[in-house]
């Protein structure tokens, strides 16, 4: 499940993800809270929490996620991705120079400070 989280800028898009995540979290959830922000901002920025109680992702929500960031490559502010899900934090710094924009991967206890690198100018 995605969820959007608020009281952040307009140009930051901030989804909390727990449970299964699936393709059609994606459609309903993340990718129009992505789109809303493209039409009112040139780049945006995206916090992404990964609770503790995340237990897996669709190989076709992947394929989503992978669309969504190719589509939009040059539109990517900064990401700020919060978890404590190993192969997560091993695989975003494995891949780290394919992604877009300024990406930082910051440990759950770390999330005020995520807050705060995603929102500074």
């Amino acid at each position: 499940m995605i969820e959007v989280l608020n009281d952040f800028p307009d140009n930051v898009v901030a989804v909390a993800c727990q449970g299964h995540v699936t393709r059609h979290d994606y459609e309903a959830v993340l990718i129009p809270a992505v789109e809303n922000a493209l039409q009112r901002h040139r780049k945006i920025r995206l916090f992404y929490h990964i609770k503790e109680s995340f237990e897996g992702v669709d190989a076709s929500a992947v394929w989503e996620d992978f669309k969504i960031g190719i589509e939009h490559l040059l539109r990517w502010e900064r990401i700020a991705v919060i978890t404590d899900v190993r192969w997560i934090v091993h695989t975003i710094k494995a891949f780290s120079f394919v992604l877009p924009g300024d990406v930082r991967v910051f440990p759950g206890v770390q999330a005020q400070s995520a807050y705060e690198w995603i929102v500074a100018d």
